[in-house]
């Protein structure tokens, strides 16, 4: 089955076709780095991770270019009232953003650009403009001129003579249209700044995109994402900007992910309802979250509630579950790198569905049958090649979702710890506690062993007996 995406500028699903055979270039809109991460910033980085590891697993040779915006207004600001340079405040954040991804598991870019180690690149994509004459200076500043690229709008769907001046669009009266934009600020008093053409200045927002990604990927290439967020006016700019300045499409396909909602309402200022990653991690398990936030269609909103997320971590829960108890069956299934083998009828059935337009929620669900069938075969004492063929597809579908990460014992053992420790209650007081149960259900003094498990309940320890006669524990 071809793969199929989305295509936000043709407005339906198309056949992927790269460019070049087996090789994909992928640009995606990295952070402006100016602040923590939240939850939002979180989905498009791992629902573009995800893609990224699928393309590969699909035989792709894929060069996966993600920016940083470290020079732009608002770090500016933050960098005015806190006294220090905006290098200063791009670096801290830039840190963070590794650490806070880093925590999720996202794997790292193929390339990750900075804005201002790529002035000379930006520059020239405005000289180009400015010698075609589709862009003018005025005062040190150079705008881009909308009304000599007559194809302005044919991503978002926006017509100019419907829009008013204002609405996501930087009025300024040096403009010659109130919809021309900017590729190069004049300098100002205490603003980073680089010499050009034009004078000094520092490059405006969409042109950094243009000039990092023709410079890593060519002029043309396959695969351009981000939020929805920034189909307009940023990705509609940079359309505008490349194609007037190349002469040629730029991106093919272009991928938007949805928003994450916090209990059915837009993240946003006034409602201070933003879930920063780093608080997030400390509340539930990495992984939850990844499976959280690929829960849904990724062009589809996630609704981030507190039953999403006992359902994501009761989830990964039942994953781990099942892994543990496949690597306890003796290591029946050997050695092998289920990565090298061809991958069973539940690896078949994920990737139909990420053949789909990358359809994780589809695709989790084959997971949880995975898990269910080598739950299955383990109840009936069946250890043979099925169970492997089922253990090894769990194996190779988690490893393109950015899950299992860790052995289920270790997993669990986490778990326990942090719980733990969150109770006060010492894990080996209630390992000790589980076997004294155990001793008693042997000797069929089954007073004492309700006792215990009653004891335990009062202290939110809940087992689970499990067919090969093990007892396992969580907190509730």
């Amino acid at each position: 089955m071809p793969l199929n995406i989305y295509n936000v500028l043709s407005g339906k699903k198309e056949v992927f076709e790269p460019l070049e055979p087996g090789k994909v270039g992928m640009y995606v809109c990295g952070p402006t780095v100016y602040g923590p991460c939240h939850i939002g910033h979180a989905r498009s980085v791992v629902v573009f991770d995800v893609i990224a590891r699928y393309l590969r697993a699909r035989g792709y040779e894929v060069t996966y270019v993600r920016n940083f915006t470290d020079v732009d207004d608002k770090i500016i600001d933050k960098a005015r009232a806190e006294g220090v340079s905006s290098q200063v405040i791009a670096e801290k954040y830039i840190r963070e953003f590794y650490e806070d991804m880093d925590g999720l598991f996202v794997e790292r870019a193929t390339i990750e650009p900075k804005a201002t180690e790529h002035i000379p690149a930006i520059i020239h994509v405005i000289e180009r403009l400015m010698d075609k004459g589709i862009a003018y200076a005025v005062e040190g500043d150079v705008f881009f001129s909308i009304d000599a690229f007559p194809g302005y709008g044919k991503l978002s769907g926006r017509r100019l003579d419907e829009m008013e001046a204002g609405a996501r669009v930087d009025v300024d009266k040096k403009k010659k249209n109130p919809f021309d934009f900017v590729l190069w600020k004049a300098e100002k008093p205490g603003e980073p700044s680089w010499d050009s053409p034009w004078g000094r200045g520092r490059p405006g927002w969409h042109i950094e995109c243009s000039a990092m990604s023709s410079e890593f990927l060519g002029e043309t290439f396959d695969i351009h994402g981000g939020g929805k967020d920034l189909v307009f006016p940023h990705h509609e700019n940079e359309i505008a900007q490349s194609e007037a300045a190349f002469g040629k499409p730029f991106a093919r396909y272009w991928v938007h992910n949805g928003f994450v909602r916090i209990n059915q309402e837009k993240m946003s200022k006034s409602l201070n309802n933003f879930k920063m990653v780093k608080d997030l991690v400390g509340e539930f398990h990495p992984e939850a979250i990844r499976l959280f936030l690929l829960s849904n269609h990724y062009r589809s909103p996630v609704d981030f509630t507190d039953t999403s997320m006992h359902d994501a971590t009761a989830g990964i829960e039942k994953l781990y579950t099942a892994l543990g108890r496949s690597q306890e069956s003796g290591d029946i299934c050997g050695d092998s790198d289920p990565e090298t083998q061809a991958g069973g009828q539940h690896w078949e059935r994920f990737c139909a569905a990420m053949d789909d337009d990358f359809n994780t929620a589809k695709g989790i669900g084959v997971l949880f049958e995975a898990a269910r069938q080598v739950n299955k075969l383990l109840d009936g004492g069946q250890t043979g090649d099925a169970l492997c063929a089922a253990r090894d597809d769990m194996l190779k579908m988690a490893r393109i979702l950015g899950l299992f990460n860790a052995p289920a014992t270790a997993y669990f053992e986490s778990r326990r710890s942090a719980a733990a420790a969150k109770e006060s209650v010492d894990p080996a007081q209630i390992e000790e506690m589980i076997q004294a149960r155990a001793k008693a259900r042997k000797e069929k003094d089954f007073a004492t062993a309700d006792k215990i498990r009653d004891q335990l309940a009062d202290m939110n320890v809940v087992l689970e007996d499990l067919p090969d006669g093990t007892t396992t524990w969580k907190f509730m």
